[in-house]
């Protein structure tokens, strides 16, 4: 079919599937398309892949079914864009990226095609990890530890390379505690010399210390530090809106007065 039959298919139905949908992308790189979705390369498109993939954590995490649906398009949506841009580079299609990721997931579950024994997920997370270092070929720690992608949220990558490194690692939380205000007397001394690269190393060891005592405590490092933030800013709506309903801003109080106020409407939260 040429562009123009494709087009015309598209614009006759009142219901798409997934090849449609890749049909859409491939009339839109055309040069009876879009200049926008032309013009893009595997760069230019990168930031919008990192935002669709958060809008889909907001869905899931907000329980919206009908805002999941939404964002997953959006979200399928930039995967078949990217292999649209390899598929007029005659590198690869959509078909070869749903093939690779079967015959991956086919050969990491061979406790479901194969004759492998896992009846618990622990079984199958480390057959999952040895299987995949034997097709990356990462021979030694240092290895996995490397193939951990730096482009990560920094706490999150932390909180990997830490469960990677455990055969080098604190005993228990109260050693990372211990640690961790060892961590905290090194900034002090490396902010009263006005070090800013002392001072950016050391606050960097505390952030990693932090992430290793997550981890001892069975928790999740980058959602901690989300649940947090999203509390500071109610706690800070809740000084706001007092210091509103009094006829003054913010910058109209000093910084005890608001305090004040942060405790008092901290109190009334517990």
């Amino acid at each position: 079919m040429t562009i123009k039959e494709k087009i015309q298919m598209l614009t006759t139905k009142t219901r798409y599937d997934f090849d449609d949908l890749v049909v859409l992308v491939e009339i839109l790189r055309s040069e009876d398309g879009c200049p926008w979705d032309r013009e893009q390369d595997h760069h230019s498109i990168r930031k919008d892949l990192i935002e669709e993939t958060y809008e889909v954590i907001e869905a899931i995490d907000t329980d919206d079914p009908v805002l999941l649906r939404e964002e997953l398009g959006d979200l399928l949506l930039q995967v078949v864009f990217h292999a649209q841009i390899e598929t007029e580079e005659k590198s690869f299609d959509i078909q070869d990226v749903a093939n690779d990721i079967c015959a991956k997931l086919i050969h990491r579950h061979p406790h479901v095609f194969g004759e492998v024994q896992a009846d618990t997920s622990a079984q199958v997370l480390a057959n999952w990890e040895v299987i995949k270092s034997e097709e990356k070929e990462r021979i030694t720690v240092t290895d996995k530890l490397r193939a951990i992608p730096p482009m990560l949220p920094a706490l999150m990558r932390a909180q990997k390379v830490g469960k990677k490194a455990a055969c080098f690692d604190f005993a228990d939380a109260d050693e990372v505690i211990m640690k961790i205000k060892e961590e905290l007397d090194e900034l002090r001394f490396a902010i009263q010399k006005n070090d800013a690269e002392n001072m950016q190393e050391e606050l960097g060891d505390l952030l990693l210390g932090v992430t290793s005592l997550a981890r001892h405590l069975h928790m999740d490092a980058e959602e901690a530090l989300v649940r947090a933030t999203d509390k500071f800013i109610e706690r800070f709506e809740a000084v706001e809106q007092t210091v509103l309903l009094n006829q003054k801003t913010m910058q109209d109080l000093s910084s005890e007065e608001l305090n004040q106020i942060w405790e008092q409407n901290k109190h009334k939260k517990t």
